[in-house]
């Protein structure tokens, strides 16, 4: 009998997929976000020396509700104020294997509007 995976593993499986194709450098690191049924995070990582340049989440905000849109517009808006004072402009998007919809686009279009480039 085959098990039916659930909705995890299979946004895992098709982050992997995502993942051979993107890669972080010194010059264009990743964003990667993370969601969560309670809250959402961002990071901007370095996939060459394996560090994570500059993060934000909804939780350090301290928000009555960090997994809405709203939240997630706020954590882009911070992650990327946090990365032009280190002095990173343009960046690879990685969803995380989510749906580029709702919560990650209202992430990526904050982030944008507040000057990363991808």
């Amino acid at each position: 009998m085959i098990k039916k995976k659930s909705r995890n593993e299979a946004r895992k499986l098709r982050h992997l997929r995502i993942r051979q194709k993107i890669k972080g450098t010194s010059s264009k690191p990743r964003l990667n976000v993370f969601r969560s049924n309670t809250h959402i995070y961002a990071q901007v990582i370095d996939d060459e020396k394996g560090v994570t340049l500059v993060s934000a989440s909804s939780i350090e905000l301290k928000l009555k509700n960090g997994s809405n849109i709203e939240a997630a517009k706020q954590v882009g808006a911070l992650v990327a104020k946090r990365a032009s004072e280190k002095k990173i402009e343009n960046v690879v998007f990685d969803r995380g294997g989510y749906l580029y919809h709702g919560r990650v686009k209202a992430l990526a279009e904050a982030a944008r509007a507040a000057g990363l480039k991808f």
